[in-house]
């Protein structure tokens, strides 16, 4: 069981690549528009996006939770690459 779980792990680091998204833009549009899901529409995470809008973005919980994911270089986008740091 341990090691299809380190295989699988292995075999996503190898596949998960960076995002072609832009940090500094998706970080802008999280902290201004991230209450109405703008960073996840950009990242082509339309669902994630859409459940932001109806929420409004998880009554803020979810708006601070993507502006962290983004800082920590935790964010992920709608094809699974990283959204890269430039820091």
């Amino acid at each position: 069981m341990a090691d299809d779980r380190q295989e699988w792990l292995k075999t996503l680091s190898a596949t998960a690549g960076e995002s072609d998204k832009n940090w500094a833009l998706t970080f802008c549009l999280s902290l201004c528009l991230g209450s109405f899901g703008a960073d996840r529409f950009y990242l082509n995470s339309i669902g994630l996006g859409l459940l932001k809008l109806v929420s409004l973005g998880g009554l803020g919980v979810w708006w601070l939770l993507d502006i962290l994911l983004l800082l920590f270089g935790k964010m992920r986008d709608g094809d699974g690459g990283l959204v890269a740091r430039p820091f």
